[in-house]
């Protein structure tokens, strides 16, 4: 972590564990009837799992494997949420919101790219993966304790509709379709049409 880094975590300390919690278990009673949340919810995580497999890996390739795992996931939740989820959040959250969501992504791939050019074999790589943790993490409390309930309250049915189709489109345009025959949340069944 940077001397920055240092200075504005104790300015500005991350949420605890038990905040985020709370945050992620008040998120999810409001998942039902609304697709697009649960889907973005399910995708944090995976992005939490992707850090532990990261984090737990017995060897080198396994670091490195489960960094490049997770940065797949997070390019394509990023991607779909900067093309869709961030435009509606500028107008029912707040442009602020909205300006630090873009922010805070553009952050995390510079540093995922600076944590590719480390040994993942050194102290140094562990404790950037930490760092980068630690910032998405917070994002994710951002996220899942204001800036996405505020899209609960406030958008329009319609608004709604458009992102849930539109959410899935992105993230599956950089993901791939689900496997085994799931259906995405945007998706509807065929005998329903």
């Amino acid at each position: 972590m940077s001397f920055l880094d240092r200075i504005a975590a104790k300015v500005t300390p991350a949420a605890s564990k038990d905040d985020r919690a709370e945050a992620r278990r008040k998120v999810k009673r409001r998942t039902s009837g609304e697709p697009w949340l649960a889907m973005i919810v399910e995708q944090h995580e995976k992005i939490e799992r992707h850090f532990d497999e990261a984090r737990n890996a017995r060897d080198a390739k396994g670091r490195v494997d489960a960094m490049r795992a997770l940065e797949k996931e997070l390019t394509g939740h990023a991607t779909a949420e900067e093309a869709i989820v961030y435009p509606v959040v500028s107008e029912d959250s707040g442009k602020t919101h909205a300006g630090m969501a873009y922010e805070e992504h553009a952050m995390t791939k510079i540093n995922l790219a600076k944590l590719e050019r480390i040994d993942p074999d050194s102290r140094e790589w562990m404790e950037k993966l930490d760092h980068i943790e630690g910032a998405v993490r917070q994002h994710i409390y951002q996220e899942e304790s204001s800036w996405l309930p505020d899209l609960v309250e406030k958008t329009s049915p319609r608004d709604k509709e458009v992102i849930n189709r539109r959410f899935t489109e992105e993230y599956e345009r950089y993901m791939g379709p689900p496997t085994g025959g799931q259906m995405s949340p945007g998706q509807s069944s065929p005998t329903s049409a």
